[in-house]
This record gives C-alpha cells, structure tokens and sequence, in this order.
C-alpha cells in the first residue's frame, strides 16, 4: 500500500500563487528596508544550543526545536538547535565578525524560524520572520526609524495597523514600586498576557507567582490608567515618585518614561500617519528587552501581533561584547499574509508570471516563432510556448488557469506571412504585427 504524503504539523506547502503573493510581501518589506539604508545578511539554519538557551526565558527555551546528534555523538543531549528568532543569531553574528563590521551597524533579515509550539490558526511551528536591526547606538532615532519602517510597509501593503510602544524600564519600575524588584520577568509574563487572558487571569497568575495582594493592587492600578500619552506618563510620573500605595519610589521607572516621552516627541514631528499609543500593560515576554518595546496590530482582521520588537542593551554582552545597545523589529510575514488575504489587499494578477502565450499549432510554426519568443524574453517579457501541439480549448483553458493576459494563436498562415497574431484575453482585441516589428508587440501586450 502506498504512503499517504503528508506534512508536519505546524508547516505548510505553499503553491504558486501563494509563492506569488508572499514574494509580494518579502519584497515590499526588503524595499522599505533599503530605503532606510539597512544591508541584508544570512545566519545557518541551525544554532549551537549553548547560543540559543537562556535568552527566551523559561517558556522561550521550551519551544527550542533541538536536533538530534549523529555519528559517534548520538547518544550525548543535543548540542544544535533550530533557530526560534533572527535576534539572537544575530548577536551572535555581531560578536564573531565585530572586526568586519562598522558601527552603528544596520542589518535585515528575511528567513524562516522554528518553535516547537502548538499549530493553531495564525500560529505556526515554522514562519518567515522579516528582522530590521540597528545595533552600536542608543540614540531613540533608531526607535523613530522602526517606528517609520512600520508606518511605510504597512501604508504600501494597504492594511490600517495600530502600533503600541512601552518601554522594559517603566516595567522594571512598576515591579520596583510594587516592591517585588526581583520579580520582573513573572510580572512580565503574566502581564503580556492581558489582551488572552483578561485582567482577572493576570491578577490570579501574578499571585500563583508569590506577589501579595498589595502588590498586585500596585500593578492594577498602572494597568487601568487611561488617556492620551502626555496624561498616562505623568500619571505614571506620580506613581513612579512615589505616589503609589507602597509609597516606593523607582528611578529606573523613571528613565523609562523620559525615554518614551522623547520617543513619543520624535514621533510628533516626524509626522507618522499610523495610529501609535503608549501601551502600559504591553510586555513581551523575550527576556532580553531593556528599553523600548513594540507591537504592531491589525485594526480591521481578528489575529494577534503581526509585528513586534524592541531595545536590547545586554545580549551581546552575553557573547562577550559588553556595551553594544541595539534595537531592532521583526514583521510576521506569515500572518501578514493572513490579514492582505483576509482583507483582499493583494494586487490582482499576482498568480501569474507569464505575460505571453504562444499556441503551439505545428512543429513549423514553433520554429517561426522562436526567435521572436527569444527576443520578447531578452526585453525582459515573461513567455512562453505552449509544449504539445493540443487542441485549442486546452491551450486556451492553460493561460485562463495560469492568467495569462495574453495569447498568440499564429500557424502556417501566419508564419507564410510573415505575422503574429495576439488576442488581450480580457478585452478580446486581437491584432496581426509583423514578426520583427518587436516594438509595436511589445507596446500592445503591456
């Protein structure tokens, strides 16, 4: 009997018109990228484990894909793992060729990702991540720059987004003021959680993470605040000097909200047109996020974060290159794919390459038609000839699967005289050319 083919769970074949249509994504994306003046650069599939473990959290290191040892080390643990994001590879990348690279360094990458989480709609084991970074300063124009690259590919993809920004130190604060400093990643945690889960689910977590009710009080309180960006920081100005019920005061929190309050200035004169709000419960669960804090959602389809970054100032230290504050953010290309489908924004024509047909009626007219097929494509045209001299139907119904716009039905008549004929499938024009009259062809089928 034979094998039923099949695919993991969690992964997806993807057809041609769906290659189209994400080859749309992946090059408005790149576009935008270069327009920042950020280069493109490749890392391995596979990681050292030793490169990968410690840097998502507890719940991060848990979704590693590790690969299984070979040869004389199969019995050993695994040593390698599958890549879970762009970021850490390419700390890692930063520290190995430091020598090679000029500072303030600004990279992108477009390539896949693997975690071992469970399929779900939006949600898969393996995904395109499209990573911009700016690693070697820690000027909050970096942060703009993020902030316009997202602005500018979502304005080209036609899709309303909302970006909302916090910053990892109010966060540290907040767990300062709530007298619980050491707990700022179960805080984290459970408070990235909030839009899942809802406040009741957090609340009930942050305590089974050995926070009293006093403390949480503290943290509901920075979460219910409402109002426009000026009111919420110094509303959280007054908490973080001490104006909370602990009475504590955190100058960490402190510096988080200057950071944002100069982010949030930049912003104002750059003239973003994208909605953007200050986001006081917004946490991202990776660990190593120190300052700014990004999420991008879409206001018109029901999915979750379709972009999403931050800055880091400790995860090149961890390689041994101390002191190299970065910022970057990762778009979904995967769930972007989802919301343009969902809301019908990819450009029509996508699932077809082809411009050009040619009928194949005979073996003669092929051989009078060749050299013209090979010219169309040195002026860079995309044709072809159809394979089998088939009946036309057949050859009609190929270019309406494939979309073709257009077909040349041109025989032995045609090829005694010296002609072309081609038919605009969509209007039904059909005009003869002379077969060296390359210019009027080209004009017609464009």
């Amino acid at each position: 009997m034979a094998q039923k083919p099949s695919i993991p769970k969690g992964t997806r074949d993807f057809s041609q018109q769906e290659m189209a249509r994400r080859n749309y994504i992946f090059s408005t994306i790149r576009s935008v990228f270069d327009t920042f003046g950020y280069s493109q650069l490749e890392t391995p599939a596979m990681e050292n484990l030793s490169t990968l473990l410690g840097k998502y959290g507890d719940e991060g290191d848990k979704l590693l894909f590790r690969i299984q040892n070979s040869g004389e080390k199969a019995d050993l643990p695994p040593e390698k793992g599958l890549r879970y994001d762009l970021t850490v590879p390419f700390a890692r990348f930063v520290v190995q060729h430091q020598n090679e690279i000029s500072f303030p360094f600004k990279r992108y990458q477009i390539q896949p990702v693997w975690r071992a989480d469970r399929p779900q709609k939006g949600r898969y084991r393996e995904f395109y991540q499209c990573d911009v970074d700016a690693i070697g300063s820690k000027s909050q124009l970096c942060e703009l720059e993020l902030v316009q690259i997202v602005d500018r590919v979502f304005s080209l993809l036609k899709v309303n987004v909302l970006l909302k920004i916090n910053n990892r130190k109010v966060l540290t604060g907040l767990a300062e003021i709530a007298g619980f400093p050491d707990k700022v990643v179960d805080i984290t945690v459970a408070i990235d959680k909030l839009d899942k889960i809802g406040l009741d689910a957090v609340k009930e977590e942050m305590a089974e993470r050995g926070l009293t009710p006093d403390a949480i009080a503290v943290i509901e309180q920075i979460l219910a605040l409402s109002g426009s960006t000026a009111e919420k920081i110094a509303a959280m100005r007054g908490l973080m000097q001490g104006g909370s019920a602990s009475g504590l005061v955190s100058e960490t929190g402190m510096k988080g909200l200057d950071e944002l309050e100069e982010l949030f200035g930049y912003i104002a004169a750059a003239g973003i047109a994208t909605e953007v709000e200050i986001d006081l419960s917004l946490a991202r669960g990776l660990n190593y996020y120190t300052g700014a804090i990004f999420e991008v959602k879409a206001k018109d389809f029901p999915i979750g974060s379709i972009c999403g970054g931050g800055r880091y100032d400790n995860l090149t230290g961890i390689f041994g290159l101390p002191d190299m504050s970065g910022v970057g953010i990762s778009f979904g290309a995967d769930r972007i794919y989802d919301v343009l489908l969902g809301l019908e924004k990819f450009p029509e024509g996508l699932g077809s390459c082809t411009r050009l047909l040619f009928a194949n009626m005979d073996r003669d007219s092929v051989l009078f038609l060749l050299p013209l097929v090979t010219e169309l494509r040195r002026r860079g045209v995309s044709c072809e000839i159809y394979p089998d001299p088939s009946k036309l139907k057949k050859q009609f119904d190929y270019a309406d699967r494939k979309q073709i716009p257009f077909l040349s039905i041109s025989g032995s008549t045609e090829a005694a005289a010296g002609q072309v004929n081609i038919k605009n499938l969509a209007s039904g024009e059909q005009k003869a050319f002379p077969v060296g009259d390359i210019e009027s062809i080209l004009s017609f089928i464009r």
